[in-house]
């Protein structure tokens, strides 16, 4: 299963692993020095998620966070909420 989130379409993408050494020059070192780059991927943060579309069906979609939190998907109620109901008047 590929790891793309399905609202918004982010992807993992590559980057680099930097590895220093040393000690920075403005705490009283010579520098840091770079002792080796190797290849990395940052994958998004995909969650499961119920959702109710814009027809009012229900689906498992994969979702990023960022997604989650901004409010462009609407997660699923599972249960209707609790209402109190009408309240009878005294006679």
């Amino acid at each position: 299963m590929s790891q793309i989130c399905e609202v918004c379409g982010k992807r993992p993408l590559v980057g680099n692993s930097v590895e220093t050494r040393g000690k920075a020059k403005y705490l009283g070192g010579v520098g840091t020095k770079i002792t080796g780059i190797t290849k990395r991927t940052f994958k998004p943060n995909l969650q499961r998620v119920k959702v109710t579309t814009t027809t009012g069906a229900t689906k498992t979609m994969r979702v990023c966070t960022s997604c989650l939190r901004s409010g462009s998907v609407r997660r699923a109620v599972r249960k209707k909420p609790f209402s109190l109901g009408q309240k009878k008047a005294k006679s």
